[in-house]
């Protein structure tokens, strides 16, 4: 039976007084998993505070889960590596640049990701959490990445150019670039005895989602696979019954795909940007992934991501209620369990 895992992802201090207090401060709001981010700039400025941060995270007791954030663009930080190789930016097939984001299929940037797991490990990280790899289409016009180097791949494999508008073949180049990226770079890290977690976004039209996350389960080296079905949006938020409709359908759509291929999961639930007044969606929420069979939910982020301008509208309300729904998952888990063991003992 595996265990409930119950986690947070949290990013924004490096003060490490302070995050010993906000360790303590996560156990005592029933969770025992901390997603860190790991930033280029947390490589390049601060990894021996972070090595002190992840030493800190498991002395409590608490698993940790090391999050490449920013390190391609979008989603997190803008990245870095393309104020070392300026060539290395993603392009849109109209000829627009992505401007924060990298290219996959640069060989260099393959090789700075495994700068980059190396300094992982030898910080104490043993599990990666690769964060929403995405390649973009736009309005079905256009799509990423048609780079020079893309454009030349396409060429090779389809024997035509790339066009403009995305086709079947422009669909499966986007879905080929993500998945010989992460071969290459989980490849590398399970090398080093390493755990290698995914999390795709639901949505389609970003290279990889729910509807195609097959091209991750397939690679031998991914270890767990997962999605985030985030409910509010500018365009279509969603509140009470819907919110528990969309998680749990997302999350038995990620499990089906879990159990194809056998590998573990994560469910991520939405603690930010919550407006004044749902905070009880994401009891909702929770209780959504926990009754679709989900045993691996966490949420976005520490204290309602008050350290964002996309925080909770109530950060300390949301934190509260994270807090109060992870309290009633474990006890609801204790139960199964109890009942389990007395139907296992004939009582």
């Amino acid at each position: 039976m595996k265990p409930l895992k119950l986690g947070v992802a949290y990013h924004g201090n490096r003060l490490l007084s302070r995050a010993e207090t906000d360790m303590k401060d996560i156990l005592e709001h029933h969770f025992n998993l901390v997603v860190h981010m790991f930033s280029h700039n947390d490589w390049n400025r601060s990894p021996n505070v972070m090595k002190d941060i992840f030493s800190m995270t498991t002395d409590l007791g608490l698993e940790l889960w090391v999050d490449n954030w920013g390190l391609n663009g979008t989603p997190g930080d803008t990245s870095h590596f393309l104020c070392y190789f300026p060539d290395a930016h993603q392009y849109y097939s109209n000829g627009e640049v992505r401007p924060i984001n990298v290219c996959y299929n640069h060989e260099r940037f393959v090789d700075w990701t495994k700068e980059w797991i190396d300094k992982v490990y030898e910080c104490g990280g043993r599990k990666i959490f690769w964060d929403e790899p995405n390649l973009p289409v736009k309005d079905g016009e256009k799509f990423a990445c048609a780079c020079p180097r893309c454009k030349k791949l396409f060429s090779e494999r389809y024997n035509r150019e790339m066009p403009i508008i995305p086709d079947k073949d422009c669909f499966d180049f986007q879905e080929w670039t993500i998945q010989n990226y992460f071969k290459t770079v989980t490849d590398y890290s399970a090398s080093k005895g390493m755990e290698n977690i995914v999390c795709v976004m639901p949505s389609q039209n970003i290279g990889v989602s729910l509807d195609n996350i097959d091209i991750l389960g397939k690679l031998p080296t991914m270890d767990n696979i997962g999605t985030d079905p985030y409910w509010v949006s500018s365009k279509n938020p969603k509140t009470g019954a819907e919110v528990y409709k969309k998680v749990y359908e997302d999350t038995r759509k990620c499990l089906a795909v879990c159990d194809r291929y056998g590998k573990d999961h994560n469910i991520w639930i939405q603690g930010y940007n919550i407006p004044k007044g749902t905070e009880e969606d994401m009891v909702y929420a929770a209780d959504a992934a926990y009754d679709a069979g989900a045993r691996t939910i966490l949420y976005w982020g520490y204290r309602g991501s008050e350290g964002n301008d996309y925080r909770a509208k109530q950060p300390e309300l949301a934190w509260r209620t994270m807090g109060d729904a992870m309290a009633r998952l474990m006890e609801r888990e204790r139960e199964r369990r109890r009942i389990d063991m007395r139907r296992t003992l004939g009582l």
